[in-house]
């Protein structure tokens, strides 16, 4: 029974759709031929109402199908999009470290213009083009040399302190021996009554030792150190070495234990100035 039921309601449905062709080609014929306009229009109207869920249905069917294929063209154009806003960030970004790089190049060539404790003393600006560091050694290589009046012997300082010392020179370029080097070592004054110590390298990161300090001597943490300037001295006077990180003593020790922290920032060199200054021979 079921099964002629289903048969029976197919049979109308194919009857109806039926129907609803032959009407649809009637109304296109008297349409043509100019007559029966409110009858047409009625139809019309009818045979819309009567299509309208056929062709909803065909429309949620086909819209996804060409949602996924307009997708697809156009897939293509929006990574390329993508890929391109990716480029120009990255070129605005790489453009503010240059500018940021350039700022900072610029306030160290200033403050390099402005030592006060240069004085008098002609100055080859340079920049640090090599650095040779080891667990001792310590030297850096710079861009000057003797065509620019660079020489062995000549004190090279950056914006805050002592740097060191050039040890080989060449026409292009010179080595400088960093204060922290084991084998570099810096007479200085300290305190108001000019009390004088050796500042002596202990390696590269390691705090600077201060020697010869007599126990009792005054101290305090975060005094400046500056080169003692004394005659035959290897650096002229008065330039920052490093400041006072610790000190202590024991009663039987013959002098003070005090370590000494460099002033200028020797693992971020950019430029420095030579001092065009040596000591008697």
């Amino acid at each position: 029974m079921p099964r002629r039921t289903r048969r029976a309601r197919r049979a109308r449905r194919g009857l109806t759709v039926g129907l609803l062709v032959l009407a649809s080609i009637a109304i296109i014929t008297l349409d043509y031929r100019g007559q029966a306009h409110g009858v047409i229009s009625g139809a019309k109207r009818a045979a819309h109402d009567a299509f309208a869920p056929v062709q909803r249905g065909v429309d949620a069917l086909v819209h996804p199908v060409g949602s996924f294929l307009s997708g697809a063209v156009h897939g293509g154009d929006l990574q390329a999009q993508n890929a391109k806003l990716r480029r120009e960030i990255g070129a605005l970004q790489r453009q503010a470290l240059v500018s940021q790089a350039a700022r900072d190049q610029l306030r160290t060539l200033e403050r390099l213009d402005q030592l006060p404790w240069v004085g008098d003393i002609p100055t080859v600006t340079a920049q640090v083009i090599a650095l040779s560091p080891s667990d001792f050694a310590a030297t850096v290589q710079l861009d000057k040399g003797t065509t620019t009046g660079v020489a062995v012997g000549m004190p090279v300082v950056g914006g805050a302190g002592l740097v060191g010392q050039v040890i080989e020179v060449w026409s292009s370029g010179c080595t400088v021996r960093v204060i922290t080097d084991i084998a570099s070592s810096v007479g200085v004054r300290f305190g108001a009554g000019g009390n004088l110590a050796l500042v002596q390298g202990s390696g590269l990161g390691r705090d600077l030792a201060v020697n010869l300090v007599a126990p009792g001597t005054a101290l305090h943490r975060g005094e400046v150190l500056t080169t003692s300037g004394l005659q035959d001295a290897q650096y002229p006077p008065d330039i920052p070495v490093a400041s006072v990180r610790s000190f202590s003593a024991t009663p039987s020790a013959t002098q003070e234990t005090v370590t000494a922290r460099p002033l200028a920032d020797l693992s971020a060199l950019q430029y420095v100035d030579v001092l065009q200054w040596q000591s008697a021979p």
